[in-house]
């Protein structure tokens, strides 16, 4: 299931622009929280955009698995 699902993810990537926009922000926001959670002290700010850029990216995971499902699924769309 788990390469099945790879292969769909791979094939969307490269037929589907709307779908790797998604993927390529996903992709941004980790990297930006990856330099956050490196830094020994968040100041406030940082603290809340760590927090709005957690959501954000939930926001996109879940467009992104909602896409792979109806592709999967093409009956329940």
């Amino acid at each position: 299931m788990a390469t099945e699902t790879q292969q769909l993810k791979n094939h969307l990537l490269q037929t589907d622009h709307g779908f790797r926009q998604l993927v390529e922000q996903h992709q941004e926001l980790d990297t930006r929280l990856q330099v956050l959670a490196h830094q020994n002290y968040l100041s406030e700010m940082e603290q809340t955009e760590e927090v709005t850029l957690k959501k954000q990216k939930l926001q996109l995971k879940d467009q992104i698995q909602g896409i792979l499902r109806r592709h999967r699924d093409p009956q329940t769309a």
